[in-house]
């Protein structure tokens, strides 16, 4: 079966988009980092999630996770899903869109997610800037090899305009980084120049871990360099001696694992995170060798001992 990216995922449900409400943090029930929620990104049960909606969020729940993040969002009434995770005693602080979808008219798009509570609009893959020459592609590629420095000089001009205004309608914009994100222009790696050319009010960073780690890169640099930047975290590990890389194209995303089966020190990543501003933090799973409700059940019980 071919496997479908993250950005296909968005375009369709997108298609009907819907939300959810947000909420602030819970009591510290148990040992799990930072005494933060344990969270899931419902992209790790992406399939399951579209097909069944509040089945799904009853059996996140039914494993301990108590937020979720929507994505990809489900054809259904934002009301109906805003019951639902309710129903299921979650809450959901953050929600994804792309680049793609933030070329145009923004505006109902901030409405919907402020229409259903969530505190985080997250871009969660880039885009090429307006008027760019798509290079031919080789097989399998999924996106444009010749992706460089003006489209993320572009990227960061627009997240400030979709920033501010998202920020008068009481939403954070972030963005969340890929391994690709890594990729040096005169030294100076893309997100560095992404974060450097956007305003911290306006743009704070998703920094997931995994893609961090893929490119060569120690998450706990960024979250110290960064202090206040990165809100929230994507937690997943990753598999042990595999030989870094920024192309997203050529096997960055060959090596996804459970939290805790890895190679990645969370212990480590954990006690830096209050310093780097996370507020919330989500397991997420790209691709799992076996049933992806499985993985996140055991990417939670890791977790919940985990202090």
């Amino acid at each position: 079966m071919r496997h479908v990216n993250r950005r296909e995922f968005l375009g369709a449900g997108f298609a009907g988009l819907a939300g959810v409400a947000a909420g602030g943090r819970l009591p510290r029930l148990w040992a799990n980092p930072m005494g933060l929620p344990i969270g899931l990104a419902l992209y790790t049960v992406r399939n399951q999630f579209l097909q069944d909606p509040k089945g799904t969020l009853a059996q996140v729940a039914a494993i301990g996770y108590q937020e979720v993040e929507i994505s990809p969002f489900p054809k259904m009434p934002p009301s109906d899903l805003k019951q639902a995770v309710a129903a299921a005693g979650l809450k959901a602080p953050a929600g994804h869109t792309d680049a793609q979808h933030l070329k145009g008219d923004v505006q109902p798009l901030i409405d919907t997610f402020k229409e259903v509570g969530l505190q985080y609009m997250i871009c969660s893959f880039p885009a090429t800037r307006p008027g760019a020459a798509p290079a031919a592609r080789t097989p399998g590629q999924r996106f444009d090899p010749n992706f460089g420095e003006d489209d993320y000089k572009w990227m960061a001009n627009l997240f400030n305009q979709v920033g501010e205004k998202c920020q008068k309608a009481g939403i954070q914009f972030g963005y969340h980084n890929h391994n690709l994100d890594f990729k040096a222009f005169d030294g100076r790696p893309a997100l560095d120049m992404l974060l450097a050319d956007t305003d911290p009010k306006l743009v704070q960073v998703e920094m997931d871990c995994y893609w961090v780690v893929r490119a060569g890169k120690d998450p706990v640099d960024y979250l110290k360099r960064y202090p206040g930047r990165i809100a929230i975290l994507h937690v997943k590990d990753m598999k042990p001696g595999l030989t870094p890389t920024t192309s997203i194209m050529e096997g960055g995303g060959d090596g996804f694992t459970e939290v805790g089966k890895g190679s990645i020190d969370w212990k480590r990543i954990f006690q830096a995170a209050p310093e780097g501003g996370v507020k919330h933090y989500f397991v997420e799973q790209d691709r799992c060798a076996g049933p992806p409700m499985e993985s996140a059940k055991i990417s939670y019980e890791y977790l919940k001992t985990l202090s």
